[in-house]
């Protein structure tokens, strides 16, 4: 089939809250967050705007969706998981997490929106349980899984929510400059430190400010080596 006939085709297929949610992440994903309206949906899909609410009761409907949505993806994801639970429990988390991580860097406009939903989603729901079942099988009390849980927080599914907000449009770099500038008496210590490390890094790897893939995973294996001391002395 042609680009041109799947266009026409998709164009033709009828609407249902699948693809409904499939264009809001595509949608997302070329144009950011906020370009996610009813109104540009509807575009999106070549609808009238009211034919989405007959699929999505309103726009919380709508964004909680895209969070099953990518729920999902990241669920589907981790079936392709090759590690073992039972030799290794450390490296199945690490490995389903960092494939959780890589779905997000797909879409790096989820973790704004995870962080804004009140509600696990169903698919959530399964990837914390199966996060949960891996750790079971390690030998984990359902007492040390719950501490776990805590601890991992939104790292379980590949993000971490950012100490600094960079939702201001001065770059990264530039606010590190101003807080050199500004702050340099207040806050000594931290100034050192920004002015020893830089935070660029790949962008391909990055989902906030200062969250790049080795800090990601600096701080994961932390947290496991520590669930794995407690493992031991439970």
């Amino acid at each position: 089939m042609t680009p041109k006939a799947a266009t026409r085709a998709q164009a033709r297929a009828p609407l249902s809250p699948e693809r409904v949610f499939a264009a809001a992440i595509s949608l997302a994903d070329r144009a950011g967050l906020g370009a996610l309206t009813m109104r540009r949906l509807a575009d999106e899909l070549g609808v009238e705007a009211m034919s989405i609410y007959y699929h999505v009761e309103n726009k919380d409907a709508l964004l909680d969706g895209v969070v099953d949505a990518i729920g999902q993806r990241i669920v589907a994801a981790g079936a392709t998981a090759t590690r073992d639970p039972a030799d290794d429990w450390q490296a199945a988390i690490r490995e389903r997490i960092l494939i959780a991580r890589s779905v997000l860097l797909d879409h790096k406009w989820a973790p704004e929106l995870l962080e804004s939903r009140t509600n696990i989603s169903p698919a959530m729901m399964v990837w914390f349980d199966q996060l949960a079942g891996i750790m079971v099988a390690g030998s984990f009390s359902y007492d040390l899984v719950h501490h776990a849980m805590h601890t991992l927080g939104s790292r379980a599914v590949g993000f971490v929510q950012e100490l600094f907000d960079d939702d201001d449009p001065q770059s990264a770099e530039d606010q590190s400059m101003a807080m050199l500038e500004q702050y340099a008496e207040m806050v000594p210590n931290i100034v050192a430190m920004l002015s020893e490390i830089t935070h660029a890094g790949d962008p391909d790897t990055t989902l906030g400010f200062c969250d790049d893939q080795f800090e990601f995973e600096f701080a994961l294996d932390l947290i496991l080596d520590g669930l794995e001391r407690k493992r031991q002395a439970q």
